[in-house]
């Protein structure tokens, strides 16, 4: 059975490129991609349908991914939506505040390899899973 079946993402990137890419890569596996182009976006999107996963940039320009991701965690809607954020901004300091301090389920930098998305993917969702059983 597919795992993937039924899942959704949103994916919440101002590179429309970007949104394609990934959903490709996904959806081959089974999921359902929403693109958003921007955080405000983003965000409308994410409460008005809650989605299994939300891919997250961080440099954006209407409202950077830290300030979506503060939003998303400090609703009661939708703080256990796990985040994985994908980004060009790779420097250690950056994925050391993402996975460490702020609590992100994963952090992916830009360029990176389909499977080591799916791979992050999978291993978040899991996660997250395991915890709602």
């Amino acid at each position: 059975m597919n795992s993937s079946l039924n899942r959704t993402v949103i994916y919440i990137e101002d590179d429309q490129e970007m949104i394609d890419l990934v959903s490709m890569i996904l959806s081959r596996r089974g999921y359902a991609v929403q693109g958003a182009p921007g955080g405000k976006i983003g965000l409308e999107m994410v409460r008005r349908e809650p989605p299994n996963l939300i891919l997250l940039d961080l440099m954006m320009p209407d409202m950077d991914g830290w300030e979506v991701y503060q939003n998303l965690k400090s609703d009661e809607k939708t703080k256990n939506i796990p985040v994985i954020v994908i980004t060009a901004k790779a420097q250690a300091i950056d994925r050391v505040l993402g996975l460490h301090i702020a609590h992100v389920d994963d952090y992916i930098s830009k360029p990176f390899r389909p499977q080591e998305l799916l791979e992050s993917i999978e291993k978040v969702l899991a996660k997250a899973e395991s915890k709602d059983h």
